[in-house]
């Protein structure tokens, strides 16, 4: 048989092949009717490691460098504009919807999902927070356990309310001017700028349109959102004496701007549906208005 045949052939006897091994991961994808307890016992079993190895690895790479003590806890509301306090709030949220999501997947009640499974993000961050109590360096804040409570609870009040997610917890980051003045705290490369530098995060509640006027023709995928930020930190607090640092002018920002549904984007593929799913999380950029203590802005696109 020569090349040339080989070639136009391939594709008739790999589409096949294809099929059918698309067809089994929609299938594995697919959430099950009924309880499934080797999924179930599969969920707990990865959960359980992969929070631990993170404990683990949170405490190698990060508190061992640092000197021990006492428990004790700090008063941190104050600081960073609450823009820390945002991030609790948002990895709370996440972690609790995929950890519902995962046992839904298993076939899971909802009662259940939501007790073992939304309540995910709090659990694990607040055992972090313990950890903050005996670094001397940290401390172990209620306000974070606030934060905490409030991501957990913006997810688990939707599903009461509404059982669906109508409002959803996003993020957005752009590199700023900022971080190379504080590397040290800001972070030095691009993702670790994502994680510490709060002068190019945006936190947004992005409603979607077509969940609160199912009667309207309102398309599926369309959300409004209000972001919040803030601007010129360099530093937890403003009234810091070190003459190494510019005295900024420190401001909140809030945004009004259109966004994407990813998850009612409409799909035959399980596996598609489960990558959009996953990255909803992310704002979409569109033409966005800010407002400020100066006054508004327009951003044609702001991310």
């Amino acid at each position: 048989m020569t090349y040339s045949a080989i070639k136009y052939l391939l594709p008739f006897v790999l589409l096949p092949l294809f099929s059918f091994s698309q067809s089994k991961l929609d299938s594995f994808l697919t959430p099950s009717d009924t309880l499934n307890k080797a999924r179930r016992h599969t969920v707990i079993i990865a959960e359980t490691s992969l929070a631990g190895m993170s404990l683990v690895g949170l405490y190698q790479f990060w508190y061992a460098d640092y000197e021990q003590s006492k428990f004790h806890t700090i008063n941190d509301n104050n600081e960073w504009l609450q823009m820390d306090k945002m991030g609790h709030v948002f990895t709370s949220y996440q972690m609790g919807k995929h950890g519902a999501q995962l046992l839904n997947w298993s076939g899971v009640s909802k009662k259940d999902q939501l007790i073992y499974g939304a309540t995910l993000g709090f659990g694990f961050l607040t055992t972090v927070e313990i950890l903050d109590g005996y670094s001397q360096e940290w401390g172990f804040s209620w306000g974070d356990i606030l934060a905490n409570a409030s991501g957990t609870g913006l997810y688990v009040g939707q599903e009461l309310l509404w059982n669906e997610q109508r409002i959803a917890l996003k993020f957005s980051f752009h590199q700023t001017k900022y971080a190379p003045q504080r590397s040290d705290k800001l972070g030095e490369g691009f993702f670790e700028q994502v994680l510490k530098d709060y002068n190019g995060q945006t936190y947004w509640l992005s409603a979607n349109l077509h969940s609160f006027f199912k009667e309207k023709s309102i398309p599926k995928w369309l959300n409004i959102a209000i972001g919040y930020g803030a601007d010129g930190m360099l530093t937890g607090a403003k009234d810091i004496d070190n003459q190494l640092l510019t005295n900024l002018d420190r401001q909140r920002q809030f945004y009004l701007s259109l966004d994407v549904n990813l998850s009612n984007i409409e799909t035959n593929s399980k596996l598609l549906r489960t990558f959009l799913d996953v990255f909803n999380m992310i704002k979409i950029p569109f033409p966005t208005i800010e407002f400020n203590e100066k006054g508004c802005v327009f951003h044609l696109f702001y991310y």
